[in-house]
């Protein structure tokens, strides 16, 4: 699995998707049925479809629950695709359901057969799970093959980059 960066900024969004050969043809969004208003690129996603998200999930059609998957066409941003994936409640999220998400969007984007794709990886909008203990479980979950561009802030970026060169994190429990 080749494994890409990318910040939640809509501008950058959109130089990716104009790149030589062009971006990700799947945007991944995990968010909590708790979290209103949306936060991170889930949030940001749905600022630039003029609140479209934020309208399925008053009108009950999208809830959140924990695997529910929603796909959209990109509408208005620099994706073909767009696939809403719910992490259920925030207050239960913890590494373990990291994993599980993580093993269900890979296995949901594989049977839409993307091969590029882009994400936040779940949790990390709220800060639930570290940066580079994401990336680790991430990894830790399975090869999801293809392109895979992951989304965070600049610091959370740098934070896996150095992980992916020293190693796993070790925790003292």
């Amino acid at each position: 699995m080749a494994l890409g960066f990318l910040t939640s900024e809509l501008s950058r969004w959109d130089a990716l998707a104009a790149a030589p050969g062009g971006g990700p043809e799947l945007l991944a969004l995990p968010f909590f049925s708790d979290e209103r208003p949306l936060r991170g690129a889930a949030g940001l996603a749905d600022w630039r479809m003029c609140g479209r998200l934020s309208r399925l999930l008053s009108s009950g059609r999208v809830a959140g629950e924990f695997g529910e998957t929603t796909l959209l066409p990109g509408a208005k941003l620099p994706f073909p695709r767009l696939l809403l994936f719910g992490l259920g409640e925030s207050t239960r999220f913890d590494e373990p359901r990291f994993t599980e998400a993580a093993r269900a969007l890979r296995k949901v984007v594989g049977q839409l057969g993307a091969s590029r794709w882009a994400l936040p990886l779940p949790g990390r909008s709220t800060g639930v799970v570290r940066a580079r203990r994401a990336l680790e479980l991430w990894m830790a979950a399975g090869d999801g093959g293809g392109e895979v561009t992951l989304i965070d802030a600049p610091a959370g970026q740098k934070e896996m980059s150095e992980g992916m060169v020293r190693g796993p994190q070790r925790t003292g429990r």
